[in-house]
């Protein structure tokens, strides 16, 4: 199982793998602001023998990746220390545009546009692949570097918390328009865009007005939802039209 960032989605998570038994998960960190972050102490199979937990994520030009975690997982912020779940939880900080596997996945990953050090990620299978591109900046064009990461893409999740009529008073903040993903999407050649970091302070009716004005632009464009799923095909099961593992948004 693969995991796009460690949000408080992550707690519900954990508690469904824990009842079928020992897994292996491996978490895509976008950056290590508190939103993606905060709930890696509450995933329970890092405190279960038998499971196996990777956290992966780009330099952040400030303290390595375990050094991070265990200020996380540290007195006054948290009762558990990070060795008490060595056992369980491993961690790995790969170059910005370094390609890697998980698993039979080939895993590319590349610098984005935020204030802090962000990472997106392109995971590729047997013909099917998904781009998560969260908490970036679009620029006066396409981002070069991130069309190249989403080029002919199955699915790009990208960052639209912003709409473009509020997105002038946000400039430099870090995030994206629909506008923008939509622009993005159409360069690079993507089948499927689906608009995520909705800003916290919107209704769902604000995101369905989002939705449906990208949507209007590039049809088929969807906002993700908590517990939708998107089953990807492989180009092997096209032909037999069986899918492959499902995108589930949590």
């Amino acid at each position: 199982r693969i995991v796009f960032d460690a949000g408080t989605g992550l707690r519900a998570l954990g508690d469904r793998l824990i009842t079928s038994g020992p897994s292996a998960t491996t978490i895509l960190l976008s950056h290590l602001h508190w939103d993606h972050i905060q709930g890696l102490p509450f995933f329970t199979p890092i405190y279960v023998p038998g499971n196996w937990v990777e956290v992966v994520t780009g330099g952040n030009g400030v303290m390595p990746l375990e050094a991070a975690l265990r200020r996380q997982m540290s007195a006054p912020f948290f009762p558990v220390e990070l060795d008490d779940v060595r056992g369980q939880l491993r961690w790995r900080e790969p170059r910005s545009g370094e390609a890697f596997n998980i698993g039979n996945v080939g895993v590319t990953m590349a610098k984005l546009n935020h204030p802090d050090p962000v990472y997106g990620y392109r995971l590729d299978f047997a013909g099917a692949s998904i781009v998560y591109a969260t908490d970036t900046e679009h620029f006066a064009c396409v981002d070069p570097n991130l069309a190249r990461l989403c080029a002919g893409a199955d699915v790009l999740i990208y960052d639209a918390q912003y709409t473009p009529e509020e997105y002038p008073g946000k400039v430099g903040w870090g995030h994206s328009t629909w506008e923008a993903a939509v622009a993005l999407a159409t360069t690079a050649g993507v089948r499927q865009l689906v608009l995520y970091h909705h800003d916290p302070r919107r209704s769902d009716d604000q995101v369905a007005a989002i939705e449906a004005r990208a949507a209007a632009a590039r049809p088929g464009t969807i906002a993700a939802r908590e517990g939708a799923v998107l089953h990807v095909e492989t180009r092997a099961t096209r032909r037999t039209e069986a899918s492959m593992p499902a995108v589930q948004v949590a």
